[in-house]
């Protein structure tokens, strides 16, 4: 409809323009080649001009018409399909179903558009499997603990169970155990949403090296595994960020490491320094990660791997947080394994600077 009625304004614009601006022209140009005004050929000159233009004008303006219809219609009929498939498909993704949309070939932005929508429904559908994923596996974080609350309550009342200090510890560690995954899950969700409140002060690299190793040399001796913590290359190179935060990613990282490298190995805490960033890496030599685990090594409960598996410890959320308080200092969080037995590598960039140095 908006086409049509652009093109027959177009049409009424060029029928008024010629009609309004030609003849005028066309007797001032007569009256420049000699004749006057009361030349009897002048009259005869202009009626015959008008009669020619009038024709000429009207066939152009109905083959035009005729042609930019022709036009309208064709190039209507062809972006009506893919535009058809497209309105279908968003249909049936907000209904929840996963489809995908073809390249329709009739232009590069509809390509462009064919691909970001299909980006857009992959991306739904894999939020839509973590938030299935997420919410099956906090249901089973949270059933063990109450399980046994519930069992020990059962046994109390039956008089079954006595209170006692005995009970008393098992009752306090399952609920410490759904506080403790309670508040890892607001810490996730927070510092993803850009809520974690961060207070930024100018720490040296060398500084935090020293301290996470000194928290964990001990935890390291007890199970013979050797702890390298070299504090010398991030030597004249500070960072601003959340100390305590800070602490707590390179703490989640010494102690995954440490959980699955096997007495004997070696874990090396270190750094690479840059012009305006620095890398602080976690190497183990312990069992290393699968390659197809390693691009979901950072999703909430993932226990695809070793590096998240139950039985060795932990909710299965230390990594997600690792990374959502580093992305929340503008740095980045990255995992790298040859495969299982390999060992494995964390790297956390940094943006730092030279160590006097203001920007």
């Amino acid at each position: 409809m908006t086409q049509a009625i652009v093109l027959v304004a177009g049409l009424v614009i060029c029928w008024g323009v010629a009609i309004l601006v030609g003849p005028p022209l066309f007797h001032q140009h007569l009256q420049q080649a000699g004749h006057t005004t009361q030349s009897p050929e002048l009259d005869h000159i202009e009626d015959a001009f008008a009669s020619a233009n009038f024709i000429a004008l009207a066939v152009a303006l109905a083959t035009a018409l005729l042609i930019a219809l022709a036009v309208s219609v064709y190039l209507t009929r062809r972006i009506q399909g893919p535009l058809t498939a497209l309105a279908q498909a968003a249909g049936e993704v907000a209904q929840g179903r996963h489809v995908h949309v073809p390249a329709s070939g009739i232009g590069a932005e509809f390509d462009q558009l064919a691909i970001a929508f299909n980006q857009m429904a992959d991306r739904l559908d894999s939020v839509e499997d973590t938030r299935r994923r997420l919410l099956s596996d906090l249901a089973h974080e949270m059933r063990t603990p109450v399980t046994t609350i519930e069992g020990y309550l059962e046994g109390l009342e039956d008089g079954v169970v006595e209170w006692d200090e005995d009970t008393a510890s098992v009752m306090r560690e399952q609920a410490s155990r759904l506080i403790r995954l309670i508040e890892d899950i607001d810490d996730v969700s927070r510092a993803e949403e850009g809520r974690m409140p961060l207070e930024l002060h100018d720490s040296a690299v060398s500084d935090l090296i020293w301290n996470a190793g000194a928290a964990f040399r001990d935890r390291y001796a007890r199970k013979g595994v050797n702890l390298l913590a070299d504090p010398r290359r991030g030597a004249g190179y500070v960072v601003s960020v959340d100390a305590q935060r800070m602490a707590q990613v390179l703490s989640n990282l010494l102690a995954n490491a440490l959980r699955h490298t096997a007495p004997g190995g070696t874990v090396q805490l270190s750094a690479q320094v840059a012009t305006d960033s620095v890398t602080l890496t976690v190497h183990d030599t312990g069992e290393g990660i699968p390659a197809d685990a390693l691009p979901h090594l950072f999703e909430r409960f993932y226990r695809g791997d070793t590096a998240r598996d139950r039985d060795h410890g932990g909710a299965g959320i230390g990594l997600t947080i690792s990374r959502a308080i580093t992305e929340a200092h503008g740095g980045r969080l990255a995992a790298y394994s040859d495969g299982p037995n390999m060992g494995a590598e964390f790297a956390v960039v940094l943006p730092a600077r030279p160590k006097g140095r203001r920007d």
